[in-house]
C-alpha cells in the first residue's frame, strides 16, 4: 500500500466510511480507523446502522482527509471482508491511544459489544503530493 495511505491512517485523521441502505441509498459517519497487513480496520458497534447495512451489503468507500492538509487525502472503495468480534475493547482501545491518547476506551456501554469492520480495499486514490498556499 502507497505509503502516503498508511501514514494518513496512523494518525489522528477523521475517516468517513460509506455504506448502502437497503433503498440503495448512501450512508456516511465519521469513524476512528486504522490500517493493519492491506486492510482498513473500522471499529463500530454491533446493531449500528454501518453494521446492519455491511452485513446485508458488504460494499463500502472510506475516506481520509489529514488534519493538516486537506489537500493531503485518500479515498478506497473495497469490501467489508471480515467482521471480528471487539468484545474485550482491544482494537477500540488501541484507536483510543491513536486518537486521543488515553489508554481506554472512554464511550463503553454495558449493553454494546464492539466489533471490527475489516475491510478490503479493491481500488485506492491517492491525491499527489500537494501543498496549500500560504
Amino acid at each position: 500500500m502507497n505509503e502516503k495511505v498508511v501514514k494518513l491512517f496512523s494518525e489522528k485523521n477523521l475517516v468517513f466510511i460509506a455504506t448502502v441502505m437497503r433503498d440503495g441509498s448512501p450512508q456516511v459517519s465519521p469513524v476512528w480507523a486504522n490500517y493493519e497487513d492491506g486492510c482498513v480496520l473500522i471499529n463500530t458497534a454491533e446493531g449500528r446502522i454501518k453494521h446492519k447495512n455491511v452485513l446485508r451489503d458488504p460494499r463500502v468507500a472510506v475516506s481520509v482527509v489529514s488534519k493538516n492538509n486537506p489537500l493531503d487525502m485518500t479515498t478506497i472503495r473495497g469490501i467489508v471482508d471480515e467482521l471480528i468480534p471487539d468484545y474485550e475493547y482491544k482494537h477500540a482501545d488501541k484507536l483510543t491511544k491513536q486518537y486521543m491518547g488515553r489508554d481506554h476506551y472512554p464511550f463503553k456501554r454495558d449493553d454494546e459489544k464492539r466489533v471490527i469492520l475489516k475491510i478490503k480495499p479493491n481500488k485506492v486514490f491517492v491525491l499527489p503530493d500537494l501543498k496549500m498556499s500560504e
